[in-house]
């Protein structure tokens, strides 16, 4: 199957999710971005739009040839509790550069907000929503094409985040970082699936904090919990690029690894080939990452799901499937791994024979 060529006019995303179609996100930007020394670790904030505008175009430029179809704007915690002073301008030059990669492909922007840090402490809906609203007034501005309220721990709060977000005439999709334990209020993931639905979400679903096993976990729970209440929406799924088995109601954040000794957990293409068939089999239309997937991994996503797609994107020119590359290999050895059953039944080995291959979680 040959890479494909620019496409044609672009379809908006509920017109793609509800023919059928394959929607691929991007993926990690605060993890990626903080490796190559642009994010610092702790406030999580995106000021690299403004202080390094090209390492953050070239990611989005590494995930839209890896195959995304979406790039959202890189405005994680960039709302004015976060940012003070800095937060309009920090939202708009993501915009610019989101959509400045889009028009390069057949992508999508979408701009998007998270939980804001002050839920925890002072549940004041009008406050919260206030932070919400200036963001939204943004993104509408910059006529992004659709809206992702992410990263939300409590239902409560992803609801009046979907709640603003539908004051404009763009979609909704809005994703919570829990886990099949449901919110920090004991919210099941199913219940979560149907206040976020009930209050305008299109699109539904969860990323961050979780591995790729444990997110589609919850996305069930999700999917059926819209079934018995007879509801319905787009499913969308974005983990970690991490294999996160040991950790708790929290996800990797409790882990003693997190953030800076996480590699040894790092997903392999292969790994997520199997997680891009499994949410694709279990009904997921929007499928991509969050922190700690890289180009690769989204590419991976890609190739799993060309038949479906009926392309690959353009970083499969540099990728033999299933490692068929490898065929041309001068070592026999080597040229015995160019094949999916191999690649398939791998048990990969850390290298660190002291390691334990588990941790316990911190809280």
């Amino acid at each position: 199957m040959a890479p494909a060529g620019r496409p044609g006019a672009k379809k908006g995303i509920l017109e793609r999710l509800e023919s059928g179609e394959v929607v691929i996100g991007d993926g990690s930007f605060l993890i990626s971005l903080e490796k190559r020394g642009y994010v610092k670790a702790g406030l999580w904030t995106p000021e690299a739009v403004i202080e390094h505008p090209d390492a953050v175009r070239q990611l989005h430029m590494e995930f839209l040839r890896a195959g995304s179809n979406v790039m959202q704007t890189f405005t994680f915690s960039a709302s004015e509790d976060n940012m003070e002073s800095k937060w309009e301008d920090v939202n708009a030059a993501a915009c610019d550069l989101a959509r400045e990669v889009a028009g390069k492909g057949d992508a999508l922007v979408a701009g998007g907000i998270c939980q804001t840090s002050i839920y925890k402490y002072h549940k004041e809906e009008a406050r919260i929503k206030k932070l919400f609203r200036q963001q939204l007034e943004v993104f509408a501005w910059k006529n992004v094409d659709f809206l992702i309220a992410e990263y939300f721990e409590h239902v409560e709060e992803a609801v009046w985040a979907v709640e603003v977000l539908k004051e404009s005439d763009r979609p909704v999709a809005v994703t919570m970082c829990i886990g099949p334990e449901g919110d920090m209020h004991d919210t099941t993931p199913g219940k979560c699936a149907m206040r976020l639905v009930k209050a305008g979400a299109s699109i539904i679903g969860v990323n961050c904090r979780f591995g790729p096993e444990t997110s589609l976990k919850t996305m069930e729970l999700m999917k059926e919990g819209l079934e018995r209440a007879g509801l319905k929406a787009q499913l969308m799924v974005q983990p970690l690029g991490f294999h996160t088995p040991d950790c708790g109601k929290e996800g990797f954040v409790d882990l003693p690894e997190y953030p800076f000794g996480l590699e040894s957990r790092v997903a392999t293409r292969w790994d997520i080939q199997k997680y891009a068939r499994e949410a694709y089999n279990l009904g997921v239309r929007y499928i991509g990452g969050c922190c700690g997937f890289e180009p690769y991994h989204i590419r991976a996503i890609a190739e799993e799901l060309a038949p479906e797609r009926g392309f690959l994107p353009p970083a499969s020119e540099k990728h033999g499937s299933w490692g068929s590359g490898l065929d041309m290999h001068t070592k026999p050895w080597v040229r015995a791994r160019a094949r999916r059953d191999y690649w398939e039944n791998l048990l990969p080995a850390s290298g660190r024979p002291f390691c334990p291959s588990l941790s316990k979680p911190d809280v």
